[in-house]
């Protein structure tokens, strides 16, 4: 009997059959120079052919034009729908014929929406059969492929399946009757022609970011005054900000000679700091552009390829609970090897236990972004960054919490109050194996008691303004958007990309254009309903109940079909 595996990728179809493989892995020339593996495991006949993404797409059934609404809708091999997709004809005539050759099929392709959408066309249009069995792996690991491969799954995900063919409907026909009625609307009133698009997830997106730019241009800075001490203690006047210019100078005027001041009281409090939580792709996203400036899209992309050659774990996840059934002792002997973290990789093994601090979010198919153990060679440099953020954040997860003390002085200015407070680090727990990445304020103060005499070099009056409020950057707007329960893990990113494509925003500290004002103004007026979130955040549940089979896909398009064409109307 021969198996045939299909991958998603072709760097998946290589990992998979190189550690399927009992002796190393024959590669053979497919069609037009695509290759394929074949090899013996355990006596049995296996190939392991892939898929390059998606081989089929979504296309119009009758003819093309500019016309709308479109509902009816097919699937179609992605050559045959848009040229830049060309290169997927020598992988679908590949498995064309490969297909032929096998008896029984395997899902090697990602587990999630995406993956187990591209395996079911595949299966329906190429290999026409109702099912498979399926492969389910969370890291291209020799270990966890053999596993999966031995024990898999007895049929392919069906609700997932659906789940994930239903989103790539729902967001097609949005997305392309949306933007063909916003660009003839454009054509019909100036007699020009530009593409404008919106879509289920970007309209809310650009009027989330439309409303923050006009809070912004809105803004009217309103002034106000602090006082000042600089000397032994640098101290503030505890009411901090004064709104009346009079009364602050007269406190000004009374204590600006004054060279001591009394410190009247000291507090003190020592509190514990919790380990960060797992990573998430979120989570991942957050911190590299924090750390690193690396936009969201870009980490994701990083993320995808270390998973990919093995040495994390798959990135587009939505849990920061490691399971039950992941041995982490084994990850930190394996990982003891790269003399980077030996030492404290030694600190965490000769603990008895090793407890993660986990989050509550979760996700059914994948524990949270972990490194493998597999020591990277021939990497980049932001895979580099990246890999050794998710290490440590890793090993920071498992550590003991930081102990930090915060000290509260009051100070007397001629019967002002004024007064400082300080911070720092007293025990770093697991501030030591976050390294670099633990980025917290340290503010010394000096050694005092209550009833001592603080010198005092000057006292100053500080005019200052409010500020407006800070603008989104590519990273708090992903935040944002899953907090508001808008777009997915693995779309976020690429839904602001698309903004950007589009001339609606600019600039890494986000500003909307004219044009993405002017959008979402028009919209608003017109079609409030284009950038209604609740409906954005309905569609995503009614997704995630058919992937629960709480929902049938019939009635979600037909939800959905209904209410495009109120809008379109």
């Amino acid at each position: 009997m021969t198996s045939l595996i299909i991958t998603e990728k072709p760097s998946a179809m290589k990992s998979i059959a190189e550690a399927l493989a009992d002796k190393k892995p024959t590669r053979e020339k497919g069609i037009e120079n695509t290759y394929y593996y074949v090899l013996t495991h355990k006596g049995k006949k296996l190939i392991v052919g892939c898929a390059v993404g998606h081989l089929y797409n979504l296309a119009q059934k009758n003819g093309k034009g500019w016309t709308y609404p479109v509902f009816d809708l097919e699937w179609r091999e992605s050559y045959k729908i848009n040229k830049k997709s060309d290169f997927t004809k020598k992988y679908l005539d590949t498995l064309t014929n490969l297909v032929k050759e096998a008896d029984e099929f395997y899902n090697g392709c990602d587990f999630d929406l995406e993956g187990e959408t591209i395996f079911n066309l595949i299966l329906e249009k190429l290999i026409k059969k109702k099912d498979a069995k399926r492969m389910k792996f969370s890291t291209m690991t020799k270990e966890e492929l053999v596993q999966a491969f031995e024990t898999p799954m007895k049929s392919i995900d069906k609700p997932m399946a659906e789940a994930g063919r239903t989103r790539h409907w729902v967001d097609y026909v949005f997305g392309i009757n949306l933007s063909r009625a916003l660009t003839l609307s454009i054509k019909n009133a100036t007699k020009s022609f530009k593409i404008l698009s919106s879509g289920r997830v970007q309209g809310p997106a650009l009027k989330l970011l439309a409303e923050r730019e006009i809070e912004i241009q809105k803004f009217k800075p309103k002034p106000y005054w602090e006082l000042e001490s600089l000397g032994d203690l640098y101290s503030q006047h505890k009411k901090g900000k004064f709104w009346e210019e009079k009364g602050v100078k007269k406190i000004h005027e009374k204590i600006k000679n004054e060279k001591s001041a009394v410190i009247e009281k000291i507090t003190r409090k020592t509190q514990l700091q919790s380990p960060p939580n797992p990573f998430d792709l979120t989570s991942l996203q957050l911190e590299a552009y924090r750390l690193f400036k690396i936009n969201p899209k870009d980490s994701l992309a990083v993320a995808q390829s270390l998973y990919t050659k093995a040495y994390i774990s798959y990135p587009r996840t939505s849990s920061n609970q490691f399971p039950a059934n992941i041995n982490l002792r084994s990850i930190l002997q394996k990982l003891e090897k790269q003399e980077e973290y030996k030492k404290l990789i030694q600190e965490l093994l000769s603990r008895k236990d090793l407890k993660p601090n986990n989050g509550k979010k979760q996700d059914p198919a994948h524990p949270p972004i972990h490194p493998t153990g597999i020591e990277p060679k021939k990497i980049s440099d932001k895979e580099r960054r990246i890999y050794d953020l998710i290490v440590r954040r890793t090993l920071a997860t498992l550590a003991e919490p930081a102990k930090r003390e915060s000290v509260s002085v009051e100070l007397d200015i001629k019967k002002e109050p004024f007064i400082t407070t300080g911070i720092r680090t007293v025990e770093p727990g697991w501030h030591k194996f976050y390294g670099k990445y633990a980025t917290f304020e340290e503010t010394h103060i000096p050694n005092i008691k209550e009833g001592d005499v603080s010198k005092i070099k000057k006292i100053d009056l500080l005019n200052k303004e409010t500020q407006p409020p800070k603008r989104y950057t590519p990273a708090s707007v992903i935040k944002e958007l899953e907090q508001k329960n808008l777009g997915t893990k693995a779309t976020r990113a690429s839904i602001i990309d698309a903004l950007y494509q589009r001339n609606y925003v600019t600039g890494q500290s986000i500003q909307v254009t004219n044009l993405g004002l002017k959008t979402v103004q028009t919209l608003e007026k017109y079609c409030p309903e284009i950038l209604d979130e609740e409906m954005t955040r309905k569609l995503e549940q009614d997704m995630e109940n058919i992937r629960e089979k709480k929902e049938t896909k019939e009635k979600v398009l037909n939800n959905a079909k209904k209410h495009l064409t109120k809008i379109l109307k």
